[in-house]
């Protein structure tokens, strides 16, 4: 039985009449292709709409205000107008009314863009790219002849973002913070310094993972007493206990969060131990050197995990004696590791979030030598994480498993 032809739609015949039977590139995609003329038509049929909207609302007001004796409003012809597009310079007829109330949305007044243009801008500046390679990217995908400081206004606008973004209030509780911080190059009076930038990752309640915030430190290393201004932001800013916090080795950190979150376990982060481990060890025997770290914390009992890191070092001391000691330096924080269940376990240690996120910040920070200033990064950085953030659409692997048991090990601490 032969299938029934679909009823051509009017839009496709439309299209077809207009493209015709041989189109070329330049004639769809080129300065005075088919789709730059077609979105001029549909922008100004637009426009017109609008002033139409606009003039049948004033006159149902005129109608209805008995005090009314002034002339009625009506079209008054157009004023041109040349606007940035996608599709690169448009010249625009601009309709306009006679009393000169109409206010156009498409295209306000005074805007020489259109909307979407913007965001192609701080898109690309949010891979890493300079207002000098975004200028050139612009002129050659779309001929928008845009100067570098009209782009750096539309990159300064997310400022406001940005700040309302690193004060927002916070959910009262977290399962899990991993605690980290990256390095860039700023320049301070005149002189390159080498700063850490603090980020604070949070598993939610759900399983989400959040980027709570990021900050700058004063000083070139990272530091415990700044990390104590960070948790204290934290709790300021409206949480309250932190179950879990998986943070790297530094000296005094532990402290620190329990200064201000004095319930928490603190739990030495395994990647971190993993990649300090493995950064002196020539990649020919990473593989086999990480696969025999594997069974000190994959272990079922901390027994067990202290069999696995003496067996290691029996093994591995005599070419690499520095890794067994790290290991044992930290183990006081490696240990309460083992009095969770795998569930937990298995979230914490190979959830890797922290390690995945510094990951994809470090792709777009890599093309910056130098930033101008701490505004500078922290512009690239929360426009870099809200296009990672995307991606987190689903709980974390495990999650459903964990969350049970989150609910045993702290009941008056977490009721979800």
């Amino acid at each position: 039985m032969s299938r029934k032809k679909k009823a051509p739609n009017r839009v496709d015949e439309l299209l077809d009449e207009l493209i015709g039977e041989n189109p070329q590139p330049e004639d769809i995609l080129g300065e005075s292709g088919l789709l730059k003329r077609l979105s001029k038509r549909l922008v100004e049929r637009a426009l017109a709409g609008e002033l139409t909207h606009h003039l049948q609302q004033s006159s149902n007001d005129q109608s209805g205000d008995e005090n009314s004796n002034g002339p009625r409003n009506s079209r008054n012809g157009y004023s041109k107008k040349t606007v940035q597009s996608e599709q690169g310079e448009m010249d625009l007829s601009i309709p306009r009314d006679r009393c000169g109330e109409f206010e156009p949305v498409l295209v306000p007044k005074g805007q020489r863009r259109i909307a979407g243009l913007d965001e192609k801008i701080i898109a690309l500046y949010a891979r890493g790219m300079t207002t000098r390679d975004i200028r050139a990217q612009l002129v050659e995908l779309y001929g928008a002849n845009i100067s570098e400081a009209l782009i750096s206004d539309v990159i300064n606008s997310v400022m406001e973002e940005v700040k309302d973004w690193r004060s927002r209030p916070l959910d009262e509780v977290y399962p899990i913070v991993y605690l980290d911080a990256l390095y860039v190059n700023i320049k301070v009076n005149g002189q390159v310094s080498k700063r850490a930038v603090y980020v604070a990752l949070a598993v939610t309640v759900e399983g989400n993972k959040e980027l709570l915030g990021l900050w700058i430190g004063a000083a070139e290393r990272e530091g415990a007493k700044f990390w104590l201004s960070v948790l204290t932001d934290l709790k300021n800013r409206g949480t309250q206990d932190i179950l879990i916090a998986c943070c790297d080795g530094l000296k005094g950190f532990p402290q620190a969060i329990e200064s201000v979150y004095p319930q928490t376990q603190v739990q030495v982060c395994i990647v971190h131990l993993i990649r300090n481990s493995l950064r002196h060890v020539p990649w020919k025997e990473s593989r086999a050197v990480a696969a025999d770290l594997k069974p000190i914390y994959q272990a079922a009992t901390l027994e067990e995990s202290e069999a696995a890191l003496d067996a290691f070092a029996h093994k591995w001391d005599e070419t690499y004696p520095g890794i067994s000691q790290i290991w044992i330096r930290h183990w006081d924080n490696v240990a309460p590791l083992f009095q969770y269940p795998m569930a937990i376990r298995k979230v914490i240690y190979t959830t890797n979030a922290i390690e995945s996120l510094n990951r994809s910040l470090r792709k777009v920070i890599k093309t910056k030598a130098v930033f101008p200033n701490e505004e500078s990064v922290y512009k690239l950085m929360f426009l870099a994480m809200r296009n990672i953030s995307k991606r987190w659409t689903r709980p974390i692997l495990n999650w459903k498993a964990a969350l049970s048991h989150f609910a045993i090990l702290f009941p008056t601490r977490f009721n979800y």
